[in-house]
């Protein structure tokens, strides 16, 4: 299976250059076969492209830029979602290749089979060993003799316990004090965390809106390329008939 890359090799814009860049770097990187279509160069290429990219994946305005990925004839994603598998570790998955052995992605999936085979024979361990774990009264094992040695020691231990009663009624008037005090200390805690918190939530705010900004500046930025791609193309085009037609006028006069 070779992974298909459409890209636009004469692009002006900056910010599809360094997508680009980033994918096919790191495809190479992972020494991962790949092949580079051309749309700037190539109409077929390009047709093929735009056709094979699932509509629910397609912009706004219908034109899927580059770059775009393939295996075969299956389609895989573009920059962002290749971004997100990178991120996440799965780049093989996002591909639909088998992670190689030793690999991140590999040690993952195996530790993952692991947890779930593992938690599986624990549970079949528990219910074999059940019956093992139930024990048999000390009365039973050691006889009546041992009973009364450990209703002898519960008297005692009444007895003792009765003593002990005040200097645990102390001891618990002691613990509601400090509860009470750590419970004073943990509301102004609570309350430092909060407005913490609130700091986090307005500058996250303020980085989503200045993302949002540039992603509205990036296709901006993305849709005028794409016009001034089809707008040289058309030129190109127009050119060529202009000589052909200067050509036929000029056999003609011949």
């Amino acid at each position: 299976m070779v992974i298909k890359v459409f890209l636009a090799s004469s692009s002006g814009s900056t910010a599809i250059k360094k997508k680009q860049q980033d994918v096919v770097g790191f495809l190479e990187a992972l020494k991962v076969e790949y092949a580079q279509l051309d749309i700037a160069c190539n109409e077929e290429n390009r047709m093929w492209m735009r056709q094979n990219v699932p509509q629910e994946k397609k912009p706004a305005n219908g034109i899927p830029l580059p770059p775009q990925i393939f295996n075969e004839e299956s389609y895989c994603g573009d920059y962002d979602t290749f971004f997100d598998a990178k991120e996440d570790n799965s780049v093989y998955a996002f591909l639909g290749l088998p992670p190689p052995p030793g690999s991140k992605e590999a040690e993952l999936a195996d530790k993952a089979h692991i947890l779930e085979n593992g938690t599986h024979a624990e549970e079949t361990n528990g219910e074999e060993n059940l019956d093992d774990s139930i024990e048999v009264p000390v009365e039973e094992r050691n006889g009546d003799a041992h009973g009364e040695e450990e209703q002898a020691a519960e008297e005692e231990e009444e007895e003792e316990g009765e003593g002990g009663e005040e200097e645990e009624v102390a001891e618990g008037e002691t613990a509601e004090d400090d509860a009470l005090e750590g419970e004073t200390a943990g509301d102004a805690a609570e309350e430092a965390v909060e407005e913490t918190d609130e700091a986090h939530a307005d500058e996250e705010e303020q980085e989503e809106a200045d993302e949002d900004r540039e992603e509205e500046d990036l296709q901006s930025e993305e849709e005028e390329e794409l016009r001034q791609l089809e707008e040289e193309e058309e030129a190109e085009v127009q050119e060529e008939e202009e000589d052909d037609e200067e050509e036929t006028q000029g056999e003609e006069a011949e």
